[in-house]
């Protein structure tokens, strides 16, 4: 088994953080995504969409999209649990991951990919509108989280889950999509204080 990771792109690092949260060790294999090694034969032969993190098992069977690996490794070490605990608690974790990603996650991407200089030859076209267009939703989405949070110690409840970790790559992600935490939002900030000091955010 080996991991084709993409160093200090978020998705890569959410599974890094993911895997250090179980303790789990897995040999990594670099990709210079900086130098487009995610476009290279060799990984688009095992994933043609050039998309990191890759995971490939001992037999050759090829997994990719970050919450479909961390689901493997969730099923395969259950404790602790990140993915949440009976059907409750497990559509609860679901339902928050979700909405973690489509509004908060993708829309720093967007503001990233379609306005920063560096990501031209990445996403073509880049739409200025389209990354500019973003930037509230994210302001917009981090005011509702702020409610949410004020009575619980993570997102999706009492405990640390993987919706915690797309929080916290995200807002991370936020500093080079050049976008600001706003000031206020002292829950959030709280939450962010709490799960960026965890060891495995260093992951």
């Amino acid at each position: 088994m080996k991991l084709f990771d993409g160093g200090r792109a978020p998705n890569p690092r959410r599974v890094r953080i993911f895997l250090a949260e179980k303790g789990i060790e897995v040999p990594i294999e670099p990709v210079d995504m900086g130098e487009m090694g995610h476009r290279s034969n060799a990984m688009t032969s095992r994933n043609p969409l050039q998309r990191l993190p890759v995971l490939e098992l001992d037999d050759g069977t090829i997994l990719t999209e970050t919450v479909a690996i961390c689901r493997y490794f969730e099923m395969l070490h259950p404790q602790p649990p990140l993915m949440g605990t009976g059907a409750l608690g497990s559509a609860l974790v679901e339902m928050w991951q979700r909405r973690m990603e489509f509004h908060l996650f993708l829309p720093v991407a967007q503001v990233f990919r379609h306005l920063h200089p560096a990501m031209k030859e990445w996403e073509v076209p880049q739409v200025a509108e389209w990354g500019e267009a973003n930037r509230p939703k994210v302001m917009e989405f981090l005011k509702f989280l702020d409610g949410h949070l004020a009575d619980k110690p993570f997102i999706a409840g009492e405990d640390y889950t993987i919706a915690d970790i797309t929080g916290l790559v995200s807002i991370d992600f936020m500093k080079p999509a050049k976008l600001t935490l706003p000031e206020g939002l002292d829950n959030v900030a709280r939450w962010y204080h709490t799960v960026a000091g965890r060891p495995s955010a260093k992951a």
